[in-house]
């Protein structure tokens, strides 16, 4: 899982091998600049401008002067954050970008599905760790009430255009409106009728 040296310039200020490591896995090296500190930069970086900026913090509250002083904040990504915060943002951004097949050196966007999945092996393992119970059922639940949601939304409360979207019969939508205490908010048209 890498960027192409075109998409992306990255300064990573960490003397940490293994973040310095897990950021080239998501990161060609060709695009990263890596330095313990900003002092430790060489000369030649000054007149470079950089997309991102990620500094290993070993105080609370970030600190502007850990940052080399040509940076332009109003411009550059930065990242900052203790050695376990690095370790978390390079194992996501690694999960949000993948390469695309058929075209080299691009990238895709993270699938529905990929996301999903990652998103709840969080939720699975957390749940394992405080023994939770009919997993299935919950994680349906929770799925299908913001899916619902959204579809009414979209088809401005109109349950039998929601029905077609959503691929149920108008009656089952119904009964998951209810079940799941859906509000359902009705367009224009259809309060003008019930007045």
């Amino acid at each position: 899982m890498t960027l192409s040296s075109s998409v992306f310039s990255i300064l990573l200020l960490s003397g940490d091998s293994d973040i310095q490591n897990q950021f080239k896995q998501v990161f060609k090296d060709a695009t990263m600049t890596t330095a313990k500190d900003a002092a430790a930069l060489p000369r030649d970086t000054a007149k470079r401008t950089f997309d991102a900026v990620i500094v290993e913090s070993k105080s609370a509250t970030f600190n502007p002067t850990a940052l080399p002083h040509h940076v332009d904040l109003s411009r550059t990504l930065v990242i900052t954050g203790s050695k376990p915060v690095l370790k978390r943002a390079s194992k996501f951004m690694q999960t949000m970008v993948r390469p695309r097949g058929a075209v080299s050196g691009g990238i895709a966007p993270l699938s529905l599905e990929d996301y999903v999945e990652w998103k709840m092996g969080d939720f699975v393992k957390g749940m394992r760790n405080g023994s939770g119970r009919n997993l299935h059922p919950m994680l349906i639940s929770a799925i299908e009430r913001p899916l619902i949601t959204r579809a009414l939304q979209e088809t401005k409360g109109n349950q039998i255009q929601a029905a077609e979207l959503l691929g149920l019969n108008r009656n089952t939508l119904r009964k998951k409106i209810h079940d799941l205490h859906i509000p359902v908010k009705r367009g224009r048209a259809a309060q003008a009728r019930e007045a």
